[in-house]
């Protein structure tokens, strides 16, 4: 069983909690607004247009159908599948869930197959790839009549599950979970000073400046090890 996830949430560090989650399988969706205890402030609130308002009367996480739906299912023959999805595992990690099945990131998916993507972000992606030609004939497969919101728990998943549905075209489910635990080799600068510059042409006239990168701690993992590799020579 294929299950799609995304969430919403305060913030991003550990501390943030979720206010929002979306899952899909196969025939049905679950979404709902989460209340953790924890205040809306608003930056988060102007990128997912969540207030403090709205999850005044929602569920606390544990007590949620969404919750109750992860539980039944996590399992090992099921499949979590999510954009960047280490950011839902570490975020439901802090409520005490472990998945117990394969994950697929389509995240690092597409930085192993699709290279030269301008960017990874699940909305340009979105637009690179055409998805929003397929969304109609999605919500009505789950009979949605509102129109797709960005940077929504619910619009993320659905354009989540058109994404996977185009990478499976490039590979199988198999090689997607494989692929999802796998560093990727980025050959280019997504952002900053030297955006859409290679990397190993940087390495050469400019070190100090990846080295300086490699200092931080929040630095993206395949960004990392691409600096890394690169420096290597």
């Amino acid at each position: 069983m294929l299950i799609f996830l995304d969430v919403e949430t305060t913030g991003t560090t550990l501390e943030d909690k979720i206010c929002s989650i979306a899952l899909l399988d196969e025939e049905s969706y679950v979404y709902e607004l989460i209340n953790e205890g924890k205040k809306i402030p608003p930056l988060a609130s102007s990128i997912h247009h969540i207030t403090n308002e709205m999850i005044h009367d929602a569920p606390k996480l544990e007590d949620s159908e969404a919750w109750g739906f992860l539980r039944k299912h996590n399992a090992t023959q099921n499949t979590l599948v999510g954009h960047n999805i280490s950011f839902e595992l570490d975020m439901l990690g802090a409520k005490g869930f472990v998945w117990q099945g394969s994950i697929v990131d389509t995240m690092r998916v597409c930085k192993h197959l699709l290279s030269k993507s301008d960017s990874f972000a699940l909305q340009v992606l979105r637009y690179e790839l055409k998805l929003y030609k397929q969304e109609s004939a999605l919500l009505q497969k789950y009979g949605i009549k509102d129109a797709l919101i960005a940077h929504s728990a619910l619009g993320d998943v659905l354009v989540t599950e058109l994404l996977f549905q185009t990478l499976s075209e490039l590979a199988s489910l198999d090689e997607m979970v494989s692929l999802s635990s796998k560093r990727a080799l980025l050959s280019k600068f997504s952002f900053g000073k030297y955006k859409d510059r290679y990397i190993e042409e940087i390495a050469m006239h400019d070190r100090a400046y990846l080295e300086w990168m490699c200092r931080l701690e929040d630095l993206d993992e395949d960004l990392r090890y691409s600096l890394e590799y690169y420096l290597q020579g």
